[in-house]
């Protein structure tokens, strides 16, 4: 296969400009991770080791193999609101016994672990990433329920947990509650409804109501232990399945659990040769720019990222301004969509058509890495056939059932979104590197147009234009959409699964590849109307 000949000079000012302006961006991401990592503080954190309890990544590392990979899942949930950045549970993708499970932890250090609008995103998106990869479920629970305060954002969408539990429960992927601490009024139901319970003796507390709301509701005076306890629950109820002693116990009868699962995955194995690229991912940091407007070479950014840097380019001088063509990587065979000078043209979207149509031919998981501003707009184009060749290539996204996943590089404006496998358009896995940006449009652009519409508008009504109101609000709308088109708005709202350091790119592909081979890789043979 040919090599990817990198023509990148780590000596330019090009280059060394762009490696400061994404340090300072990772150093950035580092912070918040920090915040992530940090819980409810240091005087939670005391207080719940005080109480002779593990924190949650303390759980997780216990129960994950040793020294295996993990792959956290939109770490910066709620960040930029008034919740906990990271809303109170950590959830992600890490072997178990060698099998690959997603995780839903819950963090007690903030507010006891309740439940707000943003911890209920993250969790049922971790749901719906076990779904679509067939991978079991492990809960590790230990929460106080519904914050109570948000409650009207909360209840409804609420019921979807445990609708999608007990449907993951059908569909023959295994889901298992670990509990550890409080579980109480709906939590109550995570441990009723997957299909093994394991609970701590001392510490579980699983009931729909507490003590007080049982006085309250029936008059009836009970204690912890015997309305909701694990040794109530494993005697008499018959809720808890296995008993543990302490919560060490208690995750080494999980990972028994997962051991005795007789879990296969259904997707073939890497079948490549697993070669590190030949130029060095630390590299990445010099060729992305910090500036959208700034072209991208995605070959550079593939020398650094694919086995090898081995790259078969497809239709490599049509439609020139999206990269397309095969590769492997950690040895699993990929097809890679790649945006090159950001504008996608009618040629562009025909090539991606076609090529996504043969990726579903030789069921090939594919590949997007984003950095566009759309499909290409003007009277040429518009008489072209934009409309109908821009569909093509959305019809071509829609119905491809092979894996797909997509990371923002630099900018996902417009249908360009779309037709790269956006959020909507339910990519496996979907991350962006720090300097990412997404929106309808860039912030100038978006900000003119505005300016355009209201300067006819009160042309039209023959009005006169209020100039310097028209600055004012210009320079409003921009700083609007710059803040919310930053890659941390943008997953603070389960818009992706996470921002990366663009050094971590080849691993976070090969984590999410492997785990979508654990379901079945098919591709679509009957696609709907190409408009022609």
């Amino acid at each position: 296969m040919p090599i990817v000949r990198s023509t990148v000079d780590p000596a330019s000012e090009t280059y060394q400009q762009n490696r400061r302006d994404q340090l300072a961006a990772v150093r950035r991401l580092q912070e918040q991770l920090e915040l992530v990592r940090a819980g409810g503080g240091e005087r939670a954190v005391r207080r719940h080791h005080q109480r002779g309890k593990l924190l949650v990544r303390e759980r997780v590392e216990l129960l994950l193999d040793r020294d295996a990979p993990f792959l956290e899942l939109s770490a910066l949930a709620a960040w930029g609101t008034q919740f906990t950045v990271g809303a109170s549970v950590l959830t992600g993708v890490g072997a178990v016994c060698g099998i690959e499970c997603v995780l839903i932890a819950h963090d007690p250090t903030v507010r006891g672990g309740t439940m707000n609008p943003y911890t209920l995103r993250k969790t049922l998106r971790a749901l719906e990433i076990a779904k679509n990869n067939r991978l079991p479920v492990i809960n590790l629970v230990e929460s106080g329920g519904a914050d109570l305060p948000t409650q009207s954002e909360l209840f409804v969408q609420a019921g979807r947990t445990f609708h999608d539990l007990t449907e993951l429960s059908a569909m023959g992927i295994p889901t298992i509650a670990l509990v550890f601490g409080n579980s109480t009024a709906g939590g109550a139901y995570v441990p009723g409804m997957c299909d093994y319970a394991v609970l701590v003796d001392g510490q579980a507390k699983v009931f729909l109501g507490g003590p007080p709301l049982v006085k309250m509701a029936t008059g009836e005076v009970s204690g912890d232990e015997e309305l909701g306890g694990a040794d109530m629950h494993s005697r008499v109820s018959g809720l808890s399945d296995y008993f543990a002693v302490d919560e060490a116990d208690c995750v080494r009868i999980g990972r028994q659990i997962v051991a005795d699962l007789n879990w296969r995955k259904r997707g073939p194995g890497p079948s490549k040769p697993v070669d590190a690229p030949l130029y060095d991912p630390d590299e990445l940091l010099g060729i992305a720019s910090a500036d959208f407007r700034v072209p991208v070479d995605p070959r550079e950014v593939l020398a650094r990222v694919l086995d090898g840097s081995r790259f078969d380019e497809y239709k490599p001088l049509y439609g020139t301004s999206l990269v397309t063509g095969w590769a492997s990587v950690h040895g699993f065979p990929v097809g890679v969509l790649a945006n090159a000078q950001g504008v996608l043209f009618s040629e562009e979207a025909k090539k991606a058509s076609e090529f996504i149509l043969l990726a579903n031919q030789t069921e090939t998981p594919l590949i997007f890495l984003q950095n566009t501003t759309g499909y290409m707009v003007g009277k040429d184009y518009e008489q072209g056939g934009i409309i109908k060749d821009g569909a093509k290539m959305i019809n071509a996204v829609t119905n491809s059932t092979v894996p797909h996943i997509t990371i923002n590089i630099g900018a996902s404006f417009g249908a360009g979104n779309y037709g790269m496998s956006g959020r909507a358009y339910d990519p496996r896995f979907m991350f962006a590197w720090v300097n990412a940006k997404l929106a309808v449009m860039g912030a100038q652009q978006l900000a003119g147009v505005m300016s355009i519409v209201g300067r006819a508008g009160a042309e039209s009504s023959g009005r006169e234009f209020d100039e310097e109101a028209d600055r004012r609000r210009t320079k409003e709308i921009e700083d609007q959409i710059t803040t919310e088109s930053d890659a941390f708005f943008i997953t603070a709202r389960l818009y992706d699964d996470g921002v990366i350091d663009p050094r971590d790119t080849r691993s976070v592909l090969g984590m999410a590849l492997s785990a979508a081979h654990s379901q079945s890789i098919a591709g679509r043979r009957g696609f709907g109307v190409f408009r022609m």
